[in-house]
């Protein structure tokens, strides 16, 4: 029996204005020669994800068929595809993700590449919890991708960015926790201030912090993304005229992220992910781990480093490793990212230290 053709959504004017309507960027699986013009135009398309820095990773992971690996952020499966690519059809790959949206697309796109429970599990669970993955088991190779992907980015309504009007939710996955509009209430001024300070290191945190409670004061709401945006940029205003646009601009970046980091609780799931992962590791396993801010790099280079000197990891990166210049034209959101890896030293040798 024939499936029945369902039309696309119809829009107003000679371009969908809503994220709902626009039909390629929901399925771009479909309109595959546009996605690869604009991949090489150096931008991302909408609704897809480009994987950062895949030669470096898998160069350092050294995948052989056969082996047992965890990918700990699936995201739209980039970064799987290409790790399973390398297991040649023997061994097993795992991988986990939180965001119950993309991870069923993501689940089907692999499936329909040929990847199926035969080697590969996808699970919904958050990386802290990498210790459950696949109990009993230990992994040859891990990977950890802490960078948001771009579908959730591009979807407006994910509230992720203050590019277009949604609600200001920044959940990662949007059926736990509470959205970021409501946290935002839930803050005091000096807590705000402190909260922008330690997650994003912004300059201006006093004077946003003081304009959101100023909002509050006087009876209003800041429930959407351009709501918060107007904020920022009105505690900005006492900035030159040629200055306030782009200062505007990077201040919406890291406040958005100090309350995705935040509401998602991303330094306490990074500590307790570092935590667990050279006990999930075999004797010379190897871990990559993808940051994107400060913050999550000096997190991810104190473990690494302390577990080094304990005898728990033989060997670690002693520099960080960016993308090329190459890569950044292709993918600017590549720009902020930052490699480090670590090698599981051998229990008997550990123990003997």
């Amino acid at each position: 029996m024939e499936q029945e053709h369902k039309r696309r959504p119809r829009y107003k004017g000679t371009h969908p204005r809503n994220y709902s309507e626009k039909y390629k960027e929901l399925h771009p699986e479909r309109y595959q020669l546009e996605v690869e013009k604009i991949i090489r135009s150096g931008h991302t398309p909408a609704g897809t994800h480009i994987p950062i820095m895949v030669d470096e990773i898998l160069d350092f992971l050294q995948i052989r068929p056969g082996q047992t690996g965890l990918d700990a952020t699936l995201g739209y499966g980039g970064h799987s595809r290409r790790m399973l690519e390398q297991l040649q059809g023997q061994g097993h790959l795992y991988a986990l993700d939180v965001d119950p949206i993309e991870i069923e697309k993501t689940k089907a796109r692999l499936a329909g590449l040929g990847y199926g429970p035969d080697i590969l599990t996808v699970r919904r669970m958050n990386f802290a919890d990498v210790d459950q993955a696949a109990p009993g088991e230990k992994f040859d190779f891990v990977l950890a991708d802490l960078g948001v992907s771009s579908m959730q980015i591009d979807n407006p309504e994910r509230g992720f960015t203050f590019k277009y009007d949604g609600p200001l939710d920044l959940r990662l996955d949007p059926t736990s926790g509470v959205p970021a509009a409501q946290r935002l209430r839930e803050l005091d001024e000096e807590e705000l201030t402190a909260l922008l300070v330690e997650n994003s290191d912004e300059p201006y945190a006093a004077r946003i912090a003081k304009a959101v409670m100023t909002v509050y004061r006087k009876g209003g709401r800041i429930d959407t993304t351009k709501e918060l945006a107007a904020v920022i940029e009105s505690a900005l205003s006492f900035l030159p005229a040629g200055e306030r646009k782009e200062a505007a601009k990077k201040s919406c970046q890291r406040v958005f992220q100090a309350l995705r980091i935040d509401v998602n609780s991303e330094f306490e799931v990074l500590y307790a992910f570092l935590d667990k992962l050279p006990d999930i590791l075999k004797d010379g396993g190897r871990a990559a781990i993808l940051t994107f801010h400060s913050g999550e790099d000096r997190l991810v280079k104190k473990a690494f480093q302390q577990f080094y000197r304990q005898g728990v990891y033989s060997d670690v990166t002693q520099d960080v490793i960016r993308p090329s210049a190459e890569e950044c034209f292709r993918n600017p959101r590549a720009r902020s990212t930052k490699l480090r890896w670590a090698i599981r030293a051998d229990r008997e040798k550990e123990e003997t230290i």
